[in-house]
């Protein structure tokens, strides 16, 4: 044995013993986690699933809520439907719909929970309108322009989600909700984890996606970000397209949760090193009143 080799292990000791206080203090906590979209088209979803199913086993709850945008545009255009967005939502017409159900609750849910079902943890898999999990309402653009349908979440019922939860296994949510009107909704995955985080009265939502945070006019990425400073962003036209769901999203979320985060699914572990260690990395929102 060299003694490099015993420095490395010392290393990676050292890395374990940093992590001690924060899996003790996050013991028994329901974390939200939304993976899907860009965030799994730019990256490897392998580092992601094994930080889900460590987090698991050291003894926290994670929630994980999907998307899969990327593939449903994929889809569309495969048979003939061209992709529209209004502010970062897509337009979604009754076809559009078939194939969001399609994508979403036949390919990447499925895929997910056999990924870590692979790795050792135990998953199953939901969709909103299982149960059902999510009620919603028809959405309407802040420009009037009609989004088909596009839902927003009106109510949580939780006791499926807690349900899976109680097995000590991980649920995961694919954004599909069900209207009063009986019909299913293409609901947007970051929207869908926060009114989820609310519910469960989970202590984090981490929102992975395929930059490093939120950065302002100057390109400088902004580690912490209130509610009035985002709004700013948004309206000045710094925060654009895809990105205000989420931002909207993260603050919405603070309504019932201690903290939310926008982080690069990109860089491998970056839940773990969000979570576990002292530095975290992205862009935290926080509420100045509970400072």
């Amino acid at each position: 044995m060299t003694a490099e080799t015993i420095e490395e292990r010392i290393h990676r000791a050292e890395i374990l013993i940093e992590a001690l206080p924060y899996i003790k203090r996050f013991s028994g906590h329901v974390i939200v986690i939304k993976l899907g979209g860009a965030a799994s088209a730019a990256t490897d979803m392998e580092p992601v699933l094994q930080d889900v199913v460590m987090l698991r086993f050291v003894g926290m709850r994670p929630v994980l809520v999907h998307g899969g945008g990327p593939e449903i545009s994929a889809w569309q255009e495969r048979v003939g439907i061209e992709p529209r967005f209004v502010n970062g939502l897509r337009v979604t017409d009754a076809s559009t719909m078939e194939i969001a159900k399609m994508v979403l609750t036949g390919k990447v849910g499925p895929e997910m929970v056999a990924r870590i079902n692979g790795l050792g943890g135990s998953a199953i898999g939901l969709s909103g309108e299982d149960g059902p999990t999510l009620l919603v309402r028809p959405r309407a653009a802040e420009s009037g322009e009609e989004l088909g349908y596009v839902g927003d979440v009106a109510q949580v019922n939780a006791e499926p989600i807690e349900a899976i939860l109680d097995q000590s296994r991980i649920p995961v949510i694919a954004s599909i909700g069900l209207g009063y009107d009986g019909k299913a909704y293409n609901v947007n995955a970051d929207t869908v984890a926060a009114e989820v985080a609310v519910a469960l009265r989970a202590t984090k939502l981490i929102l992975l996606t395929d930059v490093d945070g939120v950065r302002d006019a100057t390109g400088t990425l902004i580690s912490e970000l209130d509610a009035p400073r985002a709004e700013d962003l948004i309206a000045t036209n710094v925060i654009t397209d895809g990105m205000i769901p989420k931002v909207r999203a993260a603050l919405r979320a603070l309504a019932g949760v201690s903290a939310a985060h926008i982080i690069d699914g990109r860089v491998p572990h970056s839940l773990l090193l969000e979570l576990l260690t002292e530095r975290g990395v992205g862009t935290m929102f926080v509420d100045p009143d509970r400072a």
